[in-house]
This record gives C-alpha cells, structure tokens and sequence, in this order.
C-alpha cells in the first residue's frame, strides 16, 4: 500500500481507505473462487495487480462523466482500482463467468463504489457505447480488440480521443501490426520498480 502512496500522493482519505480495504476483501473472496493469481498475491498484490492498473491513471485522466469499459475484468482488473482513482467516472466491469462477476459485485458494495457495476455477458452482446475501453486481457490486442471495436461514442469529451487502453507488457510488435497509429505508453517512465521494465499501457483510438 506504500506504493500507491509513493506514486499517488495526492488521494483522498477515503480513496486511500478504500484502496487499503482491497487486500482483505480479495484474501478472502480468492480462498473460495480464484479472482486473481494466488502466487502473486501475498507479496505483489498492491505492485502487479493495483499499482499496475493504476499505471492507465499515470498516463491518462479519464473526465467527470465518461463510461469506461473494463473488457474481461476477471478479479476486477483494473476497474476496481480505477472506479477508486476516478469517482467521477462510470465503470462497467464486464465478465462472461457468473461466479466472478457475483463476488465483484459483493466487493463494490463492501467498497461503495456506485460509480462502479459489474455485468456477467460478453462483451460483444453489450448494447452500451462507451469513451473508452480498458483492458488487462491476456490475450492478442488484435483478437481482443475485435469484440469492443463497435462499442465506442464517436464524439470525444476527453483531451484524447475515444479509444482502448490496454495494460500490456513484452514485446509487441506483432501484435500491433494492425494498429499502426497506437501510442505505446513504457510504465518504466512513472514506476521505478523492476516489473514495470517490460510493461506498457497501449492506447488506440477508436478512429
């Protein structure tokens, strides 16, 4: 919790409160249902999970009254900790797999995050337009931007166009071959820690 601190000096109390409520409530929802990796979790989790979502919030403020997406949100990642970060911003945190959106849900009540809902669908069959998209997805940029690419508001109410935002780490040539215009983003340039040598947050607009 110290790095959230060192790196977000500027958080409310409250959010602060919140943030540091995240480790309890995922110890004890990921013992019955495996929300996020158990081996990264005692020692990492505020570094590979919080700090790393929060790594979208060093590179870009998301405006009062934007929608934001959290395509495959999994454990909650990284709406969770952006709906904290950005009170002002609605999060709909998206997930096919019932049991994980049903305890997310319980997490954002604990949380009274109102700004934040959790939905078991895919995202393809969502009907919403959002301004932007956010994604810790494991999967190819190209594969998983296919499912959101009809999803946006074409006009713009943030200082950047209306795109996706994709937590990434590695190489990624290939991968954005099919995206020529996308902004990589190093999170080498924000956190001094080691992990964050090889990560990125890859943004594409939606035009």
């Amino acid at each position: 919790m110290e790095l959230i601190k060192k790196y977000f000096p500027n958080l409310l109390n409250k959010q602060i409160d919140q943030l540091f409520s995240l480790k309890n409530l995922y110890a004890y929802w990921n013992a019955s249902v495996n929300l996020i990796s158990r081996k990264t979790f005692y020692n990492c989790f505020y570094q590979k999970h919080v700090l790393f979502c929060l790594g979208i919030a060093k590179v870009f403020t998301f405006y009062p009254g934007s929608s934001v997406m959290d395509l495959g949100t999994g454990g909650g990642f990284p709406g969770i900790p952006l709906s904290i970060v950005f009170p002002n911003t609605e999060f709909i945190l998206v997930d096919s797999i019932h049991k994980k959106i049903k305890i997310l849900e319980k997490i954002i009540f604990h949380l009274r995050l109102n700004n934040a809902h959790a939905i078991c669908i895919r995202a393809e069959k969502l009907e919403n337009k959002f301004d932007f998209v956010v994604s810790r997805y494991v999967d190819k940029i190209y594969k998983i931007h296919n499912f959101i690419k009809n999803k946006f508001k074409y006009k713009s109410n943030n200082h950047i166009q209306n795109g996706a935002l994709y937590l990434k780490g590695g190489i990624l040539y290939e991968e954005l071959k099919k995206f020529p215009h996308a902004i990589e983003y190093p999170l080498m340039n924000y956190f001094q820690e080691p992990f964050f040598q090889t990560k990125k947050v890859i943004w594409i607009s939606n035009i």
